[in-house]
């Protein structure tokens, strides 16, 4: 078949750097940087986004580039036969659905708070109003359905249009409007009476605060953002990689990538964590950031309506750049699979979608009873974990052996592939570091996130999920280490 390409390098970075910028860079980056020693710790995360993230997506793009596919069937283009790589496709067709099955929700809730910020709901509501409008709007089943309904005919009808006319044109204007109300909204909160503690909070390098929280804790809490922040390892970077052509080196484009992802990371700081000291508020991780903290301090100021109405505008471009690409994903596997139109693809797709995303809207209402991950969890948080903890990490470390292994790709193949046009190249001597310590590492970090999430529970459910999180590992290594290698 005929390969889309895109139309132009700006095109293909920002297309990338939408899928990898979500909402982890703005509930979770601004406060774990201020938790953890601010200044301080974005130099340590910084370094491993150079160590890890910038390798492995290096990775994910050579494949698709070299493939020119995607997760779905790169691996059989490009593998020798006899072996099992292909097995690993299912992490990247299981990670896409089952990262949409919620954020399509969470895509919802903003384009939601975005509508009701212009109408005025928020203005002169007092802190308790603001908490129980989240809350209603949580268990109101019909209310959210609509909304993630909403995201996804939105996100597939750009994939219907095609990777010039839809997602990359479309995936540009709301970049491009993303950054510029980011930088609107961070002069407004860096001018705010008060915010000067703010920003000394998020920006001062704190040392005393990371020997508080544990030199340790602080690296372990750098090195999983830095991970999970590029959205590598199910098959996102990969599909866009195939639609690149061998004008430009790949290590570059990850680079600015990275760069354009780290520069919304640290803007999303300087929008809240002055905004909140400003008003005295500490300041939150997660929904209730977004949802009350926010809210309720634009709710105070002049003009809080405006505010508050961009606020959720450039968190509702956030959400959709990230779900048009993941889409385009989906739309792809589906078509190299089974050999579906474009336009065939994309409506089957929704429709089974937004099938799909129901249980996570239940979780809130009609299904809050199940709780499967203990005390106040939902179905929700379960997606989010397999994808989040499990799937991404295990992916990558996919191909990470892949793009290394001689009876994978094999690393001569792989650096041909990354060095080809012009632009940064990556040096043989980096074959080591890439083919015992990034897995390590990954390692590291996917049997940390388990324990963490689950140490405090009960002996047994400790163990049953940290025995789950290795036999997952284990299939991983078992495609890796089948077959031959290469003469």
């Amino acid at each position: 078949m005929n390969r889309e390409k895109f139309g132009s390098r700006l095109g293909f970075i920002l297309v990338s750097a939408g899928c990898a910028i979500g909402l982890g860079n703005v509930w979770k980056f601004p406060y774990i940087c201020g938790k953890y020693g601010g200044a301080a710790f974005i130099l340590i995360y910084l370094l491993f986004l150079v160590l890890l993230g910038i390798p492995v997506m290096i990775c994910e793009f050579a494949v698709g580039r070299g493939s020119k596919r995607s997760a779905a069937t790169g691996f059989d283009q490009l593998a020798p036969k006899g072996t099992s790589w292909s097995k690993l496709k299912g992490i990247g067709i299981l990670g896409c659905y089952l990262l949409m099955m919620f954020y399509t929700t969470v895509a919802g809730w903003m384009m939601y708070y975005c509508f009701r910020s212009l109408r005025g709901d928020f203005d002169g509501a007092t802190p308790e109003q603001i908490t129980n409008a989240f809350d209603t709007m949580k268990a109101s089943a019909p209310t959210m359905l609509f909304w993630m309904i909403l995201v996804c005919v939105i996100g597939f009808g750009v994939c219907y249009l095609g990777l010039n006319s839809g997602i990359e044109k479309i995936s540009k204007f709301m970049m491009s409007a993303l950054l510029l109300i980011m930088i609107v909204l961070a002069f407004h909160s860096l001018f705010m009476e008060g915010a000067g503690e703010g920003i000394k909070f998020y920006l001062v390098p704190d040392f005393q605060k990371m020997l508080d929280n544990g030199i340790g804790n602080v690296i372990f809490a750098a090195l999983s953002q830095a991970f999970f922040t590029l959205s590598i390892g199910i098959g996102c970077m990969q599909i866009f990689g195939s639609y690149l052509d061998r004008s430009r080196s790949l290590a570059g484009e990850a680079i600015n990538i990275t760069l354009l992802d780290t520069f919304v990371a640290l803007t999303a700081g300087l929008i809240i964590i002055p905004a909140c000291f400003s008003f005295g508020i500490e300041p939150n991780s997660g929904p209730k950031l977004v949802f009350i903290t926010l809210p309720n301090i634009f709710a105070q100021i002049p003009g809080g309506r405006i505010w508050n109405a961009l606020f959720f505008l450039f968190l509702t471009f956030a959400a959709l750049t990230t779900v048009i690409a993941v889409f385009e994903s989906i739309v792809a596997f589906d078509m190299e699979l089974l050999g579906w139109s474009r336009k065939k693809t994309v409506l089957v797709s929704a429709v089974l979608l937004i099938i799909l995303s129901i249980p996570a809207v239940l979780g809130f209402n009609v299904l809050s009873g199940f709780q499967p991950l203990g005390a106040n969890s939902n179905i929700m948080d379960l997606e989010d974990l397999l994808v989040t903890n499990t799937l991404l990490p295990l992916g990558s470390l996919g191909y990470v052996l892949f793009c290394t292994r001689k009876n994978g790709w094999g690393w001569d193949a792989f650096l041909e592939e990354a060095n080809a046009g012009k632009g940064l190249h990556l040096p043989k001597s980096l074959k080591g570091y890439v083919s015992y310590v990034i897995p390590l590492i990954i390692i590291v970090v996917y049997l940390g996130g388990y324990y963490d999430t689950f140490h405090t529970q009960p002996l047994p459910v400790l163990l049953g999920w940290m025995t789950f999180a290795i036999v997952l590992l284990a299939f991983v290594f078992f495609c890796a280490l089948r077959g031959k290698k290469k003469d």
